[in-house]
C-alpha cells in the first residue's frame, strides 16, 4: 500500500473505470473507502500475469486487493493465469464470471479465493478444483551485479522449486490442468500455539 505519495485518479474514456498510480491494494480501498456511491456485492482483483500460488500468496499484490475487499465484508477473489498458458484472458474471464456468479447466489458466507488457471485446461469443460496452499521456494533467488561505477544491484530471478506440490494442494491442480480454488483468512493467528501460550 503507498504511504508516502499521494495517489492520482484517472478517468477511463469508453469505460466505466478510473486508473489509479498506486497498488492494486490502494485500488480496491480507494474505491471503496472514497469513491464507490454504494457497496459492491464482489471485489474481482486480477487477472493477474502470472501464477499466485502456494507461499507466493503472502508476496502477492493481486491477492492482497482481494484481501482488501474481504476486510470490508465483500466476498473477494483472487484471479491469475499462468504466464505461459495458452488461454487467453477473454477465455479466462468468461469462465470465472459464471463460475462467480454461481456461487455467490449459493453462498452462506462471505468468500476470500484464490483462485489459478492452468496453462490448459484437462478437459473439454473447465473444472475448477478446491484444494490447500501448496508451499514453494527459489533457487538462486537473486542475482547479483556490480556496475562499472561500482554500484551493487540484485534482480530477483531462481528457479521454481515445490516443496510441497501433493495432492491436493494448489499446485498440483493447475499442474493437471484444473483451475485451482483455495479458500483463505484474512486472520494469520497461529491459535494452536497462542493457545498453549495462553494455558501455559
Amino acid at each position: 500500500m503507498e504511504v508516502e505519495r499521494d495517489l492520482e485518479l484517472e478517468k477511463q474514456y469508453g469505460i466505466e473505470a478510473w486508473s489509479v498510480n498506486g497498488t492494486p491494494t490502494d485500488c480496491v480501498k480507494l474505491y471503496l473507502e472514497a469513491l464507490a456511491e454504494e457497496k459492491p456485492n464482489v471485489v474481482i482483483s486480477g487477472i493477474n500475469h502470472g501464477a499466485n500460488l502456494a507461499t507466493d500468496i503472502l508476496y502477492s499484490g493481486t491477492v492482497g486487493a482481494a484481501m482488501e475487499g474481504m476486510l470490508h465484508d465483500i466476498s473477494s477473489f483472487a484471479v491469475s493465469l499462468d504466464i505461459e498458458s495458452e488461454l487467453s484472458y477473454d477465455e479466462v474471464a468468461c469462465v470465472f464470471a459464471d463460475y462467480v456468479e454461481t456461487i455467490i447466489q449459493h453462498a452462506e458466507n462471505k468468500l476470500f479465493y484464490n483462485v489459478n488457471f492452468p496453462k490448459a485446461f484437462c478437459t473439454e469443460k473447465p473444472m475448477f478444483v478446491f484444494g490447500r496452499q501448496g508451499k514453494r521456494d527459489y533457487l538462486n533467488a537473486f542475482q547479483r551485479e556490480e556496475r562499472e561505477d561500482g554500484r551493487i544491484f540484485y534482480s530477483v530471478a531462481g528457479e521454481i522449486f515445490d516443496t510441497d506440490k501433493s495432492e491436493p494442494t494448489d499446485i498440483y491442480a493447475v499442474k493437471a490442468g484444473y483451475i485451482s480454488v483455495t479458500p483463505l483468512m484474512t486472520d494469520l493467528t497461529d491459535y494452536m500455539t497462542l493457545e498453549r501460550s495462553l494455558d501455559s
